[in-house]
């Protein structure tokens, strides 16, 4: 049961990883992106449509289909859908100077609209009687595991038995992390984040910058999307069945301190307390509904917490949801 609870918890974690690091490469730049939620929603459907229409040219037979190309189109699909997403949003914010906060609300519920219109679309093509779309033959090659994974008992369970989306979630976190600390890249970023009138006067481009974070992290969430459609629910789309993990990985953003390499711990802890109310038997559906609050509950307490400490570490950026005016330099 500690096996099989382990690896749902990793399963329900990942999206809010890729989610909470997109984020917060967003945020280094001083954009609060608000929209994490439409974009990761968008990515999915953006996936699920490439790989309903490959699936479709391949006659639904899974004999037919190539496996890089299974995998390819619907990657390249939330890629560029995602992509797309955080241009308008970088469009509004840093060309048109538009409120962070509001763009990010209509934001997501644009992604969200668009979602359920595509995918409501896509179930009257199949004219199925359960409204989802199935998509069993591609959820396949993304779930495919290592073969000896199964051979290593509990060790084998826990740590090798997930799809590569997976792995490659915890290596973006990484990267991340490196590119940030380590790099003049990274150094250039969390300088636009903090004060975007001494980075442009240093001669770093503030609305370059701001834009390729802004679509980075949308690509990044966007993939969450397609890991939590093809990995957690095993190919089959559904209508607002993604939940609130957008919102869940900007909590974890706060929770992390804006650190990518603790938001792997962090999306964990979440994925482990989300996951909690489904063991917790005779207590009644109010009190699991209770649990599913936990999440929430522990980061405002590390809000708080770290309020009250005012470790500079472990703030958010300076300027963070504030636009750049260069003129008022």
């Amino acid at each position: 049961m500690l096996v099989q609870f382990i690896f749902r918890a990793v399963l329900i974690s990942i999206p809010l990883l890729y989610g909470a690091t997109g984020e917060i490469i967003t945020e280094k730049s001083g954009h609060l992106n608000l929209g994490i939620p439409g974009i990761m929603y968008v990515g999915a459907i953006s996936g699920v449509s490439g790989a309903f229409i490959y699936e479709n040219m391949c006659g639904n037979d899974p004999a037919k289909m190539n496996a890089v190309l299974a995998i390819l189109i619907p990657l390249l699909c939330t890629i560029i859908g995602s992509a797309l997403v955080g241009l308008l949003y970088s469009f509004l914010t840093v060309t048109m100077r538009a409120n962070q906060n509001v763009t990010g609300l209509a934001i997501t519920t644009f992604g969200i609209g668009i979602g359920n219109f595509l995918g409501g679309s896509l179930i009257k093509l199949v004219d199925s009687d359960i409204p989802s779309i199935a998509l069993t033959s591609t959820s396949k090659y993304f779930k495919a595991t290592l073969p000896f994974a199964d051979k290593l008992g509990w060790f084998g369970d826990i740590f090798l038995s997930y799809d590569f989306l997976t792995y490659f979630a915890i290596i973006a976190a990484v990267v991340a992390t490196i590119v940030l600390d380590k790099t003049r890249v990274g150094l250039n970023l969390r300088s636009v984040g903090e004060n975007p009138a001494t980075a442009d006067a240093a001669g770093v481009n503030v609305a370059k910058y701001r834009y390729g974070a802004t679509i980075i992290g949308a690509v990044v969430a966007g993939l969450g999307g397609i890991q939590y459609v093809m990995a957690y629910a095993d190919g089959v789309w559904s209508n607002n069945a993604f939940g609130d993990r957008g919102w869940m990985a900007i909590a974890i953003v706060i929770f992390a301190l804006w650190k990518p390499s603790m938001a792997i711990l962090c999306s964990f802890l979440f994925g482990a307390l989300c996951n909690l109310n489904n063991y917790i038997n005779g207590l009644g559906t109010e009190t699991q509904e209770l649990f599913k609050m936990l999440p929430y509950v522990v980061t405002i307490i590390v809000l708080v917490f770290t309020s009250i400490r005012k470790k500079r570490e472990h703030q958010p950026p300076e300027s963070l949801g504030l636009n750049y005016f260069r003129e008022e330099r």
